[in-house]
């Protein structure tokens, strides 16, 4: 019973960073009991996923259906969109974690057991990303460096620009990098994780960023 509340407390705090930091780089309004609802039943999906199947990467699919459909039914925003939100929030985070586990793992010789997400090393890793993702959503809120194309209607009928477009075909291969992560994790190439998810958050941000130029070039023309 333990295991349980602390796996739903920490994947819960986990998620609602992920969800904070999505809504503060896309300058949309944060709902903090409803971000609290949808990470603790995100959670419970979770914990049933990966401690009672022990089905690691089923769980993080399961987990990005979750977020976008969350997004989509219970934020209101534009599935096209929520799909775009989804997936950077998810680039985002695992270039922190990984970053963060790289760091401490060569500085304290801090190991990490993936299978077992239960242990004092685990829950500090989650803790500290989910800090992590927070201040930086604060920081990107207070200067408002963030992006706002994203419509803040579901049912509005949109026309994808080519930069949209490319920002949703990403979700492809941000699937893919991130289900391969438990591959990595014991592997010598692990300092490459984080690298190549900044390759993709690099691609969702400049990409994010030239919408919203021509967005702003439009209106002022």
């Amino acid at each position: 019973m333990i295991d349980f509340i602390l796996f739903i407390l920490f994947s819960g705090l986990e998620t609602y960073a992920m969800f904070f930091l999505a809504f503060k780089i896309f300058k949309i309004d944060i709902y903090h009991k409803e971000m609290v609802f949808a990470s603790f039943i995100m959670g419970f999906f979770s914990y049933s996923v990966r401690i009672n199947y022990e089905l690691f990467q089923l769980d993080i699919l399961t987990q990005y259906a979750l977020m976008l459909s969350f997004m989509w039914l219970l934020f209101r925003i534009h599935p096209f969109y929520a799909s775009i939100l989804t997936g950077m929030v998810y680039q985002t985070y695992f270039v922190i974690q990984p970053s963060l586990m790289y760091l401490l793992d060569s500085v304290i010789n801090m190991s990490l057991n993936t299978s077992n997400p239960i242990t004092i090393n685990m829950i500090t890793m989650q803790i500290l990303s989910a800090l992590t993702a927070i201040l930086i959503g604060m920081y990107v809120g207070h200067k408002r460096i963030g992006f706002d194309f994203v419509p803040d209607k579901p049912d509005v009928k949109i026309k994808p620009t080519t930069s949209e477009k490319i920002l949703f075909a990403l979700n492809l291969p941000t699937l893919i990098v991130i289900t391969s992560i438990s591959y990595f994790l014991e592997s010598f190439f692990f300092f490459l994780i984080p690298i190549f998810y900044g390759i993709i958050l690099w691609g969702y941000l400049y990409f994010s960023y030239k919408k919203d130029r021509n967005n702003y070039e439009s209106f002022n023309s």
